[in-house]
């Protein structure tokens, strides 16, 4: 089962389940979670291959999908970004009893073009036995920003001198994750597929494959945000989550 990171305690509404996207953790979602645990229970995972849960083979939507279903265990919100998204959007298309609304972060059901292998190459590259603290591993990240220097430094174990993902699965699986499994059952969940203004992940022309699968779904957009919106505009996206969330509840 994944490790997951409890938030808040069991309330009347029902719980939010947060996946987090590639390369990420539970632990990067702390502050909102905590936040938007004020009303209601929140877990986020961490996603199978990465942070403190088990280490699998194989990659695939159908696997991370039916590791979301281990671990919901009523109906509940559920939040993914990313590839989390990926994973949320067709975890609730084969489990609809188990959702009460979705909201998905700047991803479509679609299968992307572009890899995600660069960050991969670059942890690849860290002498780990030169790595004695967060200043030598960041030396070492000294060609990335250091937004995304920081970012991959949060599954770096310094103690073990390891990183908390399977980076030869993930490369092994990388078209897997770029990619949307097809033939998809369409559901009728309430959706928000919630996108960064300046973010390109989310297109005009995506809309009517989303449309097709999500029936309820609605859009709405962050004003300068990109991709990482929950982390570049935090408090404006946790207010158009909390109010979604709001008007589905029970």
């Amino acid at each position: 089962m994944l490790n997951f990171i409890r938030h808040g305690t069991a309330a009347d509404l029902p719980p939010l389940l947060i996946a987090h996207g590639l390369f990420g953790s539970a632990r990067n979602w702390g502050v909102i979670a905590k936040r938007l645990s004020a009303h209601r229970e929140v877990i986020a995972v961490d996603m199978r291959n990465h942070g403190m849960s088990p280490w699998f083979d194989t990659h695939s939507y159908e696997d991370m999908a039916s590791d979301l279903a281990e671990i919901v265990d009523q109906p509940m919100h559920v939040l993914g970004h990313s590839m989390g998204g990926k994973a949320s959007m067709l975890f609730t298309t084969l489990y609809p009893e188990k959702v009460v609304s979705l909201i998905v972060a700047d991803i479509a059901p679609v299968t992307y073009t572009h890899t995600q292998m660069g960050p991969i190459n670059v942890m690849r590259a860290v002498d780990l036995t030169k790595v004695n603290s967060r200043s030598d591993a960041k030396d070492q990240l000294s060609d990335v920003s250091p937004e995304l220097a920081d970012f991959l430094l949060q599954s770096h174990d310094l103690k073990s001198k390891t990183w908390r993902l399977n980076l030869d699965v993930l490369t092994k699986e990388m078209d897997k994750i770029v990619g949307f499994p097809d033939n998809v059952t369409p559901t009728n969940v309430p959706t928000l597929f919630l996108s960064g203004a300046v973010s390109d992940y989310v297109k005009t022309d995506h809309r009517n494959v989303i449309r097709e699968l999500f029936t309820a779904a609605k859009f709405a957009r962050i004003p300068q945000a990109g991709h990482w919106l929950h982390a570049e505009k935090p408090r404006e996206f946790e207010a158009a989550v909390a109010a979604f969330l709001a008007f589905h509840d029970p």
